[in-house]
């Protein structure tokens, strides 16, 4: 299993980054932005000025056809609040927001309004807590953040196209918590992905911790593909395990004692997996149900156990397509067979019983039987005593009667 966790989002960047953002006009632009970060200090009175004359960011006509540099400060305690360019009445240029005075963030605008080049985020000590580059409103190569200490958080590449295709994070300490690999080392040299994805040397061996410093996983990459994963309890125990080998992907699950519960196994076919094998454990790792299926992902199998090991039931499928059936038979924890029944598959996995279904004593006598039609419909039933002595003998009618 991969520990993905996402970065916290840039909400400056989602919002120019939309799908209607090269649209956006930029008087609309000004107005989100002011509202968003005059919210921090909630009725607080902000000034702005321009070229030395008083303006008003949310009301674009004060700003109509001039350049400079605007600058607001709170009216209260003078402290800085924004300085950002204005050209021709458009926000275009360089874009500084601060929080309690020091520098929060900055970015440039383009004429478009969406952020371009160079966007930093920065701590209250001035430390960079993220950088990243943007392409017109969309986030390109290399995005970093960092701990307000200045170890580095994460790294992400974001290609000219999709979604981040790579990323790979660290705890505080310094040690590795989450990754994930691109098709290609995206990451360097920031982060040694070649490596750590298995595109050199053969299959990686990856280890992922969390802020404790207690080993969460471990992974194993070959050209980018995971190949093998263990999780772990908080106890150091084996939670989980999923491997692949070939066109076999495995995955075994542990209780907290490292008691495997169960093993599933697929089948690798082009995008997908076929379920093949489910095995479920008890508590005490003794086998209790035992579930198969062919290529084509139909059931095969279903057998299930009781604690001691003896069978409790057993399912063996047959045919194909309306002529599939499966044939069922029940046990008494003494080995000894106590009912059997077949049954014609439907849709949906439905099964309907056809033929004669039977149930036995422990000792094995006879003690009931019903057959049933084409349909699933009871046609007759019979009973029997202990001692093997007829007690009932029915025929079903199409009405519902008995004779």
């Amino acid at each position: 299993m991969i520990h993905r966790r996402r970065a916290a989002p840039n909400r400056l960047a989602a919002f120019f980054a939309g799908p209607r953002a090269p649209a956006l006009r930029a008087a609309t632009a000004a107005l989100w932005l002011f509202t968003l970060f005059t919210a921090g200090s909630a009725h607080a009175a902000i000034d702005c000025e321009l070229n030395g004359r008083r303006v008003n960011p949310s009301d674009g006509s004060t700003l109509l056809g001039a350049t400079g540099l605007m600058r607001c400060k709170d009216r209260a305690t003078g402290e800085p609040q924004r300085e950002q360019q204005v050209q021709n009445g458009a926000f275009t240029g360089l874009a500084r927001f601060y929080e309690k005075g020091k520098l929060a963030r900055e970015h440039i605008l383009n004429a478009g309004g969406n952020i371009h080049g160079l966007a930093r985020e920065y701590g209250p000590g001035g430390q960079v807590l993220r950088e990243a580059t943007y392409d017109d409103g969309q986030e390109r190569g290399l995005a970093r953040s960092f701990y307000p200490g200045g170890r580095l958080r994460r790294v992400t590449f974001y290609p000219s196209t999709g979604t981040d295709r790579a990323f790979v994070e660290f705890t505080e300490r310094g040690q590795l918590s989450a990754l994930r690999c691109g098709e290609a080392p995206m990451l360097a040299p920031v982060a040694d992905d070649a490596r750590l994805c298995g595109f050199t040397g053969g299959p990686s061996q990856v280890q992922l911790f969390d802020e404790r410093g207690s080993l969460r996983s471990r992974l194993s990459y070959m050209l980018g593909k995971r190949v093998r994963s263990q999780d772990f309890y908080d106890n150091g125990k084996p939670s989980v395990q999923d491997e692949i080998a070939g066109n076999q992907r495995t995955e075994r699950h542990f209780s907290s004692e490292g008691v495997k519960r169960r093993e599933t196994m697929w089948l690798l076919v082009e995008r997908s997996a076929v379920r093949q094998r489910e095995q479920e454990f008890s508590e005490k790792g003794s086998l209790i149900r035992d579930q198969r299926w062919n290529p084509a992902g139909e059931p095969v199998r279903d057998d299930s156990y009781y604690l001691h090991g003896q069978p409790r039931s057993k399912s063996a499928y047959s045919g194909s397509g309306d002529a599939r059936a499966v044939e069922i038979t029940e046990f008494y924890e003494s080995g000894q067979r106590a009912a059997h029944g077949r049954y014609r598959v439907a849709g949906r996995g439905r099964q309907v019983p056809v033929g004669k279904h039977q149930r036995f004593s422990e000792k094995g006598t006879l003690l009931a039987e019903s057959s049933f039609d084409a349909r699933g419909r009871v046609t007759r039933e019979r009973s029997w005593d202990e001692n093997g002595r007829l007690q009932r003998d029915e025929h079903v009618l199409e009405d519902g009667s008995r004779k």
